[in-house]
């Protein structure tokens, strides 16, 4: 069986009012279209960082919380129903590592094939060029991530201006 499943961090209508309707209508997009979405709300911290200058400044940054935690029981649980034989993660998040050390556990546990694969886009400025450490490693070039992206505005429309007789 063939499934999608996405995760992502949603910022609150409060804290950011352009992009909450955004990802709002994304995710239920995507849900309408058979993939299985689970979204957190963005915890916001204060981050300090140094300019070219020297100076320092300070911004608000949405981090997203318990997503990782998500797909790792995802990914754990479902291997011990049998759900899949390969677990592709879009993600170079290191936190899922240990993930990829419990999926050869159940493998030989189970006495089955398990594979488990980190894609993520590599190119010329990427600082970081690894995936996830225990798993296969995709790399994803510019033009296959760039004829990936979703080009749909799903912010909400202005509503039309009333017409006066």
């Amino acid at each position: 069986m063939d499934e999608t499943r996405f995760y992502t961090g949603v910022p609150d209508v409060a804290d950011d009012p352009f992009w909450h309707p955004f990802w709002t209508n994304k995710l239920a997009h995507m849900g309408r279209t058979g993939v299985a979405v689970y979204s957190r709300p963005l915890r916001y911290r204060n981050k300090v960082v140094k300019l070219p200058d020297g100076t320092e400044h300070s911004c608000l940054t949405g981090e997203e919380k318990g997503i990782d935690v998500r797909i790792a029981l995802d990914v754990i649980g479902l291997a011990w129903q049998h759900r899949y034989d390969v677990a592709l993660i879009f993600s170079q998040d290191q936190d899922l590592s240990e993930v990829a050390q419990g999926i050869r556990a159940i493998a030989a546990s189970q006495n089955r094939w398990l594979k488990i694969a980190s894609a993520f886009p590599v190119s010329p400025v990427a600082h970081n060029r690894k995936g996830i450490n225990w798993t296969d490693w995709i790399r994803i070039d510019r033009d296959t991530y760039d004829a990936c992206i979703d080009p749909s505005d799903y912010r909400p429309r202005p509503a039309a201006p009333a017409v006066n007789p």
